[in-house]
């Protein structure tokens, strides 16, 4: 019994530290990322004006000459800085980020009545006209996903390149299922946590602040520690969490905004632009249901990057960026009349 004690204790031992030694080499790599892309595509930054305020901007890679690729962040209220990644794209494109109205270094107006799906998407509408972005990739990442849907559907925008759904999240019945699901493989004490915080509407006990931290640690972001720029995002003095409360609720598990009837996976097959269905294989946004949107999307590809979970880009930077790029790459050779015309 003492020789398989010890040979369990090394054992676990042995596995911290490879874990650990990932974590560092991914935290390096992520580094070496965006170092070396920021002197090589320097970036430059304005603000557009757009319904209820001023929203920031950013463009990496403007004198490249791919297509750009203008990213729709998730949150909603999370502002891009947790997507500082996808700025390695810059190689070959340029790369937009915006922080949407109320996070982030964008306008934060306290009218609730703003924080509604059709003023994001006008607010879209207008970053795309003021930055002439005539053709353009759509990233929509988790609440960003739901985003560039609406804007597809409700505008069928000519010159939309492709679409790339990242842990997507079109179907709220869905993912707040799912988020049960995954909550009911947690230890018992962060389901307790979680339940007792919905009994009491109470959700700033350090119970429950450590049990989400628990829930993001396995299905958010794999990654210990989160990178600087993962952390920023969701720090108090960037992110929007009115727009969060607003529209989401006050977790992952309680939606309580206006976002939580959202669904328009029986709407998938009006659009008619090439698309890409990504998440992680700890995601979220769980393989099972990102399939399921694939195939309610007729000619869309569906990609699950191994080993990561919601941001893919961060905890498998190669693979994630590697399926992206081939994905853009692809879409750009397609003939231009089948890449935006409307449905």
């Amino acid at each position: 019994m003492p020789g398989r004690a010890a040979r369990a204790v090394a054992d676990v031992r042995t596995a911290r530290e490879a874990s650990l030694t990932r974590s560092m080499a991914t935290a390096a790599l992520l580094a070496a990322l965006v170092a070396c892309v920021a002197p090589a595509h320097p970036a430059r930054e304005g603000t557009v004006e757009v319904p209820g305020g001023r929203v920031w901007y950013q463009v990496w890679g403007a004198d490249r000459p791919g297509v750009p690729l203008l990213v729709l962040h998730g949150g909603p209220g999370v502002p891009h800085d947790y997507l500082l990644p996808l700025a390695a794209l810059a190689d070959e494109r340029p790369v937009i980020f915006y922080d949407q109205l109320g996070c982030g270094r964008s306008e934060r107006p306290g009218d609730p009545a703003l924080w509604n799906v059709p003023r994001f998407v006008e607010e879209l509408a207008c970053v795309r006209a003021a930055l002439h972005l005539d053709e353009v990739h759509l990233f929509g990442h988790s609440w960003g996903s739901m985003l560039g849907t609406d804007y597809l559907l409700t505008r069928q925008p000519a010159g939309i390149a492709s679409i790339t759904f990242a842990g997507p999240a079109l179907s709220m019945g869905r993912w707040s299922g799912d988020a049960r699901v995954l909550l009911e493989r947690m230890p018992p004490d962060v389901q307790q946590a979680v339940s007792h915080a919905e009994a009491s509407a109470s959700f700033d006990s350090p119970e429950y602040q450590a049990a989400i931290a628990a829930y993001f640690a396995r299905h958010v972001c794999r990654v210990d520690p989160w990178p600087e720029f993962v952390q920023r995002a969701l720090s108090p003095e960037l992110m929007g969490t009115d727009v969060y409360l607003s529209m989401g609720g006050p977790s992952e598990f309680t939606l309580t905004g206006s976002l939580r009837d959202y669904e328009r996976v029986d709407r998938l097959h009006e659009i008619r632009v090439p698309a890409l269905f990504i998440c992680g294989e700890f995601d979220e946004a769980t393989p099972d249901t990102t399939r399921a949107y694939h195939e309610a999307l007729p000619g869309s590809e569906l990609a699950v990057i191994g080993g990561a979970s919601h941001l893919g880009w961060v905890e498998q930077p190669e693979s994630y960026l590697r399926v992206l790029r081939d994905f853009l790459q692809r879409a750009e050779r397609r003939p231009r009349s089948a890449a935006s015309a409307p449905p």
